[in-house]
């Protein structure tokens, strides 16, 4: 797995995220104006309503903002040989099950693919970025996971 192949379609899915919301916004601002969403009587809430719409979809894009910005400081940070923020981390378990991590800032749990490989972003306040936080290649993490003991194999950080 090469890392710039995973950073590029990371900006991808960012920038796809970043499209989604301001067309949502910018329809629910058109339907907030629009003529037909004017209040009839005083108890017609659909102007009201549409632009409370609006106002959420507009705090969307600004999260997508966000999430690209510190993405970007992310993506140029020097790796270490430890778990920190910007590494691409692979992981076995004990049936040899393998699995892709990239620790980013925000957007946990968005899910990309490379060719046929999953890589799940995982930040660093998640349970599981806690317990992988500062471990180095080689280095076993016991994880709980709904209930039951999981351990994993730190096979490879980028």
């Amino acid at each position: 797995m090469k890392k710039i192949v995973v950073i590029e379609a990371l900006r991808m899915a960012l920038e796809k995220k970043l499209y989604e919301a301001q067309e949502a916004a910018n329809s629910a601002r058109q339907d907030a104006i629009h003529e037909q969403s004017a209040a009839e009587t005083q108890y017609d809430s659909l102007s009201i309503e549409s632009g409370y719409l609006a106002e959420g979809q507009s705090e969307r894009v600004e999260q997508a903002h966000r999430a690209i910005n510190a993405f970007e400081s992310v993506f140029k940070a020097e790796v270490s040989g430890s778990v920190i923020e910007g590494a691409l981390i692979k992981l076995s378990d004990e049936e040899d099950d393998h699995f892709w991590y990239f620790i980013g800032p925000v957007e946990g749990g968005l899910k990309i693919m490379i060719l046929e490989t999953q890589v799940l972003v995982l930040t660093l306040q998640s349970p599981l970025g806690l317990a992988l936080k500062g471990k180095m290649l080689g280095d076993d993490v016991e994880f709980d996971f709904n209930g039951s003991k999981r351990i994993f194999y730190i096979d490879k950080i980028i």
